[in-house]
Parts: structure tokens; sequence; C-alpha cells
């Protein structure tokens, strides 16, 4: 075995359910890695890297980690936003060690979204740490992802919880599915998640949820953005931290970790998509996650059929089935679920942070199963940047493979997006977003050109809304105006 072979040794979660809004992020990803590294091994990590987090500001969040865990020389990173860095920054720590740039990487992140939210109701303000001026902000700390261009943007078409349930209705047209059918549909895939959550003794909700109950929408359940529930949604309410540890084969045995714990990450493999929706070819497709997801499990030499263990990036019910057509996996089967934590919804999502736990989970099964195999999907922003893994308990025939696909992927046809258009279109996708009472607001809209171009516009008639929850409105025609504004003809 290679001894600069870099295996994953240690891996740690921590919920707070205490009513107690004074712990801070920093200190769940402190207790995330205690649980996953004895005191010896953190004072061994050189390298600290902290996903970005949104529930507290820190110029320098692994400064304040690194001291807490007794690695008083380490050095630090901190990322920018996106659901797909944790899997991102075990590649880049895997090349790292392979190549001798650091020795032991302690990569984690924590949110505390839940304190937060409380406080906030209560009028209060968090007396959380604050690092002065005198703090060097860390680096990475400038990394920005754009999300929205101009035609998105001009009509408000600015949060994922309107984007995905627009990819999911055109899921639904591509299937050929009725409304009614495809919502049963999805509600039998996220009930078989929340099944999962109820094993997972990290999973903030353990409380296993029917279809039924998690498509129709209720008190508890009110509709969000049609056709997805709030029980189809991320679940952001949590306090939760991960951590992982990183190092070499040889200093594994150095620091006598026992070999049983050590997970070794395969291949890894990162790309995106057009970072603007309206330029997607289709959107109930995602070619980098077809390329890029293929191209991991062949650095690895191996094949989606041979994965034991999967994990697919699972904010919405949406990116689940985008990830599984593109990549070949079969959504229900009972002998292989595509989580391994229960998912956003019910294991929770802590914002950017998902993926550092699905990688903790995924390495405790696989350390408990030895010779199974894993994989991980990451994704962030609106399907757009994705990053996959792949691990096992055996050690590779080859060294650590990682690839950046974005020049293939960049081959792959996409659409002309206009941003002021007026004109006759045909309806291709919709969502429409619900009140806290039940009444649709408005719908937003892509529609098709009679040049196949698409526009991105918003029905703004409260009346007309409620037609595009009541009515099939797929391939109808539109009125688009150049503001944007749309009408139903």
């Amino acid at each position: 075995m290679d001894p600069r072979m870099p295996v994953l040794v240690g891996y740690g979660q921590f919920n707070q359910r205490d009513e107690n809004p004074q712990t801070e992020p920093v200190d769940l990803m402190v207790a995330a890695a205690r649980a996953a590294a004895d005191p010896r091994v953190l004072e061994a990590v050189d390298s600290v890297r902290v996903v970005n987090l949104l529930s507290w500001r820190y110029r320098d969040p692994g400064r304040l980690l690194a001291q807490s865990v007794g690695a008083q020389d380490a050095t630090t990173r901190y990322t920018g936003i996106g659901g797909n860095v944790p899997q991102s920054l075990v590649n880049q720590a895997c090349l790292d060690i392979q190549a001798g740039r650091a020795g032991v990487v302690l990569i984690a992140g924590a949110e505390t979204w839940r304190s937060r939210t409380k406080l906030r109701a209560a009028g209060k303000r968090a007396q959380w740490t604050s690092q002065d001026e005198s703090v060097p902000l860390a680096e990475g700390s400038d990394e920005v992802m754009v999300l929205a261009g101009p035609e998105d943007l001009r009509i408000h078409l600015d949060r994922p919880a309107y984007v995905y349930p627009m990819f999911e209705q055109a899921l639904r047209i591509a299937a050929g599915r009725t409304p009614d059918e495809h919502r049963r549909h999805i509600g039998e895939l996220w009930s078989q998640f929340s099944a999962i959550a109820a094993t997972n003794p990290h999973a903030w909700n353990r409380e296993p949820v029917s279809a039924e109950e998690i498509w129709q929408p209720g008190p508890s359940n009110r509709m969000v953005s049609w056709p997805y529930t709030k029980l189809m949604n991320s679940n952001n309410m949590v306090d939760q931290g991960a951590a992982l540890v990183l190092m070499s084969v040889d200093r594994a045995t150095y620091l006598q970790i026992p070999s049983e714990r050590w997970v070794f990450p395969y291949a890894g493999s990162d790309s995106h998509d057009t970072y603007t929706i309206g330029e997607r070819a289709e959107f109930h497709q995602s070619p980098a996650i077809r390329i890029a997801g293929r191209r991991a499990l062949e650095l690895a030499e191996t094949s989606v059929d041979d994965m034991d263990l999967i994990d697919v990036y699972s904010c919405f019910p949406s990116a689940v089935q985008v990830a599984a057509n593109e990549l070949g996996l079969p959504l229900g089967d009972p002998q292989r679920p595509l989580t391994v934590t229960g998912g956003l919804t019910f294991a929770g999502g802590p914002w950017n942070n998902y993926v550092t736990h699905s990688i903790a989970t995924m390495a405790e099964q696989l350390a408990a199963n030895p010779g199974k195999r894993g994989f991980i999907t990451a994704n962030g922003g609106y399907l757009t940047k994705h990053s996959f893994g792949v691990y096992g308990t055996e050690p590779p025939a080859h060294e650590f493979r990682w690839e950046d696909a974005q020049q293939d992927v960049d081959r792959e046809p996409t659409r002309t997006a206009i941003t002021e258009w007026t004109g006759v279109g045909t309806v291709e996708a919709w969502t429409t977003p619900v009140s806290r009472t039940g009444e649709p607001e408005k719908a937003f809209l892509a529609v098709r050109t009679q040049e196949d171009a698409r526009v991105l516009a918003v029905i703004t008639d409260a009346t007309e809304a409620e037609t595009t929850v009541r009515e099939d409105i797929a391939g109808a025609k539109v009125q688009v105006n150049d503001d944007g504004t749309a009408t139903l003809v």
C-alpha cells in the first residue's frame, strides 16, 4: 500500500437539541471534531477547512476550531457557498495529502439556524463569538457563486424553493404523468427517505412519514410552491455539525489509528451545469451530473451497479430524480435506497454542510460493513455545481484519482435565454408559490419561444395563478410582455 495514499480516519456528527440558543456554530464543529477523533489526532491537524456557514459570520472560523482542538499551527481555509463544497473539500484534501502539501486535514461545518431563528423571534441577538479586524479573513472567504442571471432576477425567481419545483414539473411532463400521479410518485419517494432517517441515529427527524402525509397539504404541511409541500423542502431549522479527518496511510499508521476505522476515498470529480437556469438545454436533465458522476466511477475503476451504499443529494425531490436518471439509478429500490441519512428534509439540511454529514454517515456504515463501496453526490445552487466521491474499505489498486470534467460538460448543448421578449410562447414548466393561508400568489413560468429559445416570466394575477394549480398548463399558450409579466392566452 502506498504510504501517501489518503484515508478517511475520522467522521463525527453532533446534533444540538437543547433549548440553549447560546450554542454557536463553532461549538458544534468542535463537538463534531471531538466525536471524529481523539485529542492526539486532532492536535496533529495541520490544515483546517471549514464549509461556508450562514448562521453566523466569523472572519476565520477555522482558526477558532483549530485553537479549540489543540491544532495551534494549522493553516485555515473557508469556502464559498454551495452544497457541493464538502465533497469538493474531500477531493482537494486527498490530492493535497497525496502530493505532500498537507499532513492531517480537518474538514468541518455547522449551522445553528434553529437557535438563531428562535433568538430573532424573541427579539434578541445572538451573543456569539465576534472576531475583530485584527484576525485576517480566512483564505477562500471571497469565493462567490453566481446563481441567477438578469432574466431570473427581474421576475424575482431567486430561491431554491421556486426553482426546484419548476424542475419537478419538467420531470413530470417528460414522464407523462398527471399532476396527481406525479405528486403521489414523489410522496412515495420522500416517504422512503423518511424511513431511512428513522434508522439514522444522527437524523434530526426520526419519525417516519407516510407518502400521503408528504404529498397532501395540511395544517402542519402547507403547500410552499406548487407542487411542493413543506415536507418536500430541505429542513434548515436545525442545529447540526459534522467533521471529517483525513491523512495519509503512513500518518494513520504512525498515529496508531485502528485500521477498522479506515475508509479510502478512491476517486472524485467536479463540474457544473450552466450557472443561469435559463440556458439549461432541458430542466429535467443535468449533463454535469451524467458526465462527472460517471467519470468519478470510471476513475475508481468501478460502476454504479457495484455501489452498495449511495447518497444522492436530496434538497428537493427533483434533485434526486434528475441525478438518478442521469446516473442510471433506479428509484424506490428497497435493497439500495438512494440515501444513507434520510435526506435534507428528514436527516436535516444545514445549508451548505449536509454532505459532510452524508460522508460521515457513509463512512460509519462502510466501516461497519467491510468490503462494501459507497458513492456520494453533492449539489450546489440550482442543480448547478456538482461533486462526486467513491469510497470503500479495501485499499484501492491505484492512487486517489480526481478529474475536473468541465471540458466535456461544456461541449453539451445549451439553450438561448432571452431577458426581454414580447410575444406568445408555450409553457415549458412552472411553479406557483402559495401564501401561508393557502392562496396561490403568482406563477413563475419557463416559456419556449417560436425559435425554441427560453424566456422566464411571471403571472402576477392571483386568479390566473390559481388556474395554474387547478389545471395542467403544460404546452399552454401565454402572452409574455417585455417586463417579464405574462398572462394565459
